[in-house]
C-alpha cells in the first residue's frame, strides 16, 4: 500500500543551482517515422529521411477548400510531408477523461500527455511522490482540429462551448498540469518556430532561480488533416520536391512536418546528487529578437542571430573553440542558410586556421520542419548525439550553397556518421532555433559527468511493476523483458529495482519480482504474471499492548488477528 499524496508545501528558502547548469534527466518524443526516442536516434544515425510521399488516394481535404478544387493537378504541387502515426489513438481512461471530452479534445493536447507522461517515467520521476514543485512549459499553436469537428457535425450550444472551452490547444499547459499533478508554474508559448527551444530556456531559467525543482519543457505540432502537400511557390520557404537541402547548392527550401517532444530538466547538482541518468547538460542558453535589424519581418537577421549565440557562450562559459557540433536551424532557403552560418562565424570569431573543426548538421534534412518543436527536436538530437558518442550525417548536401564561405570559418557539413568519442577535455555541442518574427534562441550542451554505477551487496534484487489493468501489466511486463535483454550483462539491476520502486506511479494491478540478475529477470518476465491487486489507500495501524507477563502476549495476539482494523 502506498500512502496518500502529500500536500504541496512552501520550500523556506528557494534553491539555486551554484553552477547555473542544468541535467536533462528525461526524453520523449514522437516524429516522422519514429514512435520512440530510441527508433528517432536509429533513424538519425542510420541517415533516414522520413518523409512520405502520398499517392492522390491518400490525400485528405483541407478544411475550408471547396470540394471540387484537386490541388494534386497544380503543376507546382508536392506530394509529401513529415507524417506521425497514431496520433488518432489515445488511452483516456488511463488519463481519467471522459469519452466525450476526449473526442472533443485537440489531438495535440492528447499527443502531449502522452508524451509528458513517458518524459517524466524516463526520468524516474512520479509526481505524486516527488516533494518539490514540477513546472511545465509547453509550445504549441492552432492544429485544425476545432475548425474541422465544427464543419464535420453540427454543435448545439453545449457542445460547442465544450469544444471551444478547454478542449483547444490553448489549455495544453494547464490540462496536463492537472492530468499529472504538477503543481509548479504551467506557461503555453509560441514564438514560432523557435517555441520549442524557447520553452527550454525559460524552463533552465525557472530552475536556475529556484522556482522550480523540475521542470518539464515540450512543445506540439500537428496540423489536421496530415497528409495534404502543398504548392511549391518560388522564394517562399517550401522546396520544390519534397526535399531539405540544407547548406547545399541545390536548397531551395524545407517542407512541413509534424512531431510532438519533451524533456525533464533540473539542476545538475540536484540531478548528481540523487543519482539521476543524465543525457547531457546545459551550460547556457540565450533568447532575443531581431527588432528592426532585417529587411522584413520574417526575414532572418544576422546581427540578431550572432548576438543571441555570443550571449549563450558567454552564460556557458565556454570557448568557441570547446565546440565539436552545431545542429543549426538549417531550412535550406537560399536566404536563411547564408545568413546563418555568417551569423555562426561572426559570433565565433574562428578564422581560416580552425577550418574543419567545427561540425553542422540540420535535423530538417531527415524529417522536415516542425515548426513550434524545431528547437526542441533539434536539442533531442543534440543531447542523444553527446549522450552516444556519435553524431549523425546531414542529408542531401553535395555541393556548399555558393553564398556560404566556409572557408573564412571553422564550420563543415557533417556528411556521414561520425564517431565523437569521451576525450581529455569535455565534449560541448550547440543548438539554434530561430522563429518567424524574430524570436531567436541558441543553447550550449555539454556531456554528462561520468556516472559512478551504484554497488549493492544484495545478491537479489525486488522488480516492481504495476498498471491500471491485466492487460496493460503484460505489456509492461513484455516491454521490461525486452529492456533487460537488450542491457545484457551491463544493465544495472539495482538502479532498474530503485527506479521502478520510487520512480513510477503505483497502479492497482501488480507484479514483484526477486531476480538475481538481467537474464534471471528476463526469464521471469517470460512466464504467465501472478498478479495481485492491490490499493493505494493509506494502510491503518493497531498497537497491542500486552500488559502483565507472556499469557497475555497469546491474548494480545488473537485480538489482533480477530480485529478488522490490524487486517487492514
Amino acid at each position: 500500500p502506498v500512502a496518500p499524496t502529500p500536500a504541496p508545501r512552501p520550500r523556506e528558502v528557494p534553491k539555486t543551482g551554484e553552477s547555473g547548469a542544468i541535467a536533462i534527466i528525461g526524453l520523449a518524443g514522437r516524429f516522422p517515422g519514429a514512435m520512440s526516442v530510441q527508433e528517432f536516434w536509429s533513424n538519425l544515425r542510420g541517415g533516414v529521411e522520413s518523409i512520405t510521399r502520398f499517392t492522390p488516394e491518400q490525400l485528405e481535404h483541407l478544411p475550408g477548400l471547396p470540394e471540387g478544387l484537386e490541388l494534386w493537378h497544380h503543376p507546382a504541387f508536392v506530394a509529401a510531408g513529415g507524417v506521425i502515426e497514431g496520433v488518432e489513438k489515445f488511452d483516456h481512461a488511463f488519463f481519467d477523461m471522459p469519452l466525450r471530452e476526449a473526442q472533443f479534445t485537440d489531438p495535440q493536447q492528447r499527443l502531449f500527455l502522452q508524451t509528458a507522461w513517458a518524459a517524466l517515467e524516463d526520468a524516474g520521476v512520479d509526481p505524486d511522490r516527488f516533494p518539490g514543485a514540477i513546472s511545465l512549459y509547453a509550445g504549441a499553436t492552432s492544429s485544425g482540429y476545432t475548425d474541422a469537428v465544427r464543419q464535420a457535425m453540427p454543435l448545439d450550444a453545449a457542445s460547442y462551448m465544450e469544444l471551444h472551452g478547454t478542449a483547444t490547444h490553448e489549455s495544453m499547459a494547464t490540462k496536463t498540469s492537472f492530468k499529472l499533478g504538477l503543481t509548479g508554474e504551467s506557461t503555453l508559448l509560441y514564438t514560432a518556430c523557435s517555441t520549442g527551444l524557447v520553452a527550454v530556456h525559460l524552463a533552465c531559467q525557472s530552475l536556475q532561480v529556484g522556482q522550480s525543482d523540475i521542470a518539464l519543457a515540450g512543445a506540439t505540432r500537428l496540423s489536421v488533416p496530415q497528409r495534404t502537400g502543398y504548392v511549391h511557390q518560388e522564394g517562399m520557404i517550401f522546396s520544390p520536391d519534397g526535399h531539405c537541402r540544407a547548406f547545399d547548392e541545390k536548397a531551395q527550401g524545407t517542407l512541413a512536418a509534424n512531431g510532438v517532444g519533451a524533456v525533464v530538466l533540473k539542476r545538475l547538482e540536484d540531478a548528481v546528487r540523487d543519482g539521476d541518468a543524465i543525457y547531457a547538460v546545459i551550460r547556457g542558453s540565450a533568447i532575443n529578437n531581431d527588432g528592426r535589424h532585417k529587411s522584413g519581418f520574417t526575414a532572418p537577421s544576422v546581427q540578431g542571430q550572432a548576438a543571441v549565440v555570443t550571449q549563450a557562450l558567454a552564460k556557458a562559459g565556454v570557448s568557441p573553440e570547446s565546440i565539436g557540433y552545431v545542429e543549426t536551424h538549417g531550412t535550406a532557403t537560399p536566404l536563411g542558410d547564408p545568413i546563418e552560418v555568417a551569423a555562426l562565424t561572426r559570433a565565433y570569431g574562428l578564422g581560416a586556421e580552425h577550418q574543419g573543426t567545427i561540425a553542422l548538421a540540420s535535423l530538417k534534412t531527415n524529417i522536415g520542419h516542425l515548426d513550434t518543436v524545431a528547437g526542441l527536436a533539434g536539442l533531442i538530437k543534440a543531447a542523444l548525439s553527446l549522450h552516444h558518442g556519435e553524431i549523425p550525417p546531414s542529408l542531401h548536401f553535395e555541393r556548399p550553397n555558393p553564398q556560404i564561405d566556409f572557408a573564412a570559418g571553422p564550420f563543415f557539413v557533417n556528411t556521414h556518421l561520425r564517431s565523437w568519442p569521451r576525450g581529455e577535455t569535455p565534449r560541448f555541442a550547440a543548438v539554434s532555433s530561430f522563429g518567424i518574427g524574430g524570436t531567436n534562441a541558441h543553447a550550449i550542451l555539454e556531456e554528462a559527468p561520468m556516472r559512478q554505477s551504484g554497488s549493492t551487496t544484495r545478491s537479489h534484487q525486488l522488480v516492481l511493476l504495476s498498471a491500471r489493468t491485466p492487460e496493460a501489466l503484460e505489456a509492461a511486463s513484455r516491454q521490461l523483458d525486452a529492456h533487460a535483454q537488450a542491457g545484457g550483462a551491463e544493465l544495472s539491476l539495482a538502479d532498474l529495482a530503485f527506479t521502478h520502486a520510487v520512480g513510477r506511479k503505483v497502479f492497482e494491478f501488480r507484479r514483484a519480482l526477486v531476480v538475481k540478475d538481467a537474464a534471471d529477470l528476463a526469464k521471469q518476465l517470460q512466464k504467465p504474471a501472478a498478479t495481485t491487486k492491490g490499493t493505494n489507500r493509506a494502510p491503518r495501524v493497531a498497537f497491542v499492548f500486552s500488559g502483565q507477563g507472556a499469557q497475555q502476549v497469546g491474548m494480545g495476539r488473537e485480538l489482533a488477528e480477530a480485529s478488522p482494523l490490524f487486517r487492514a
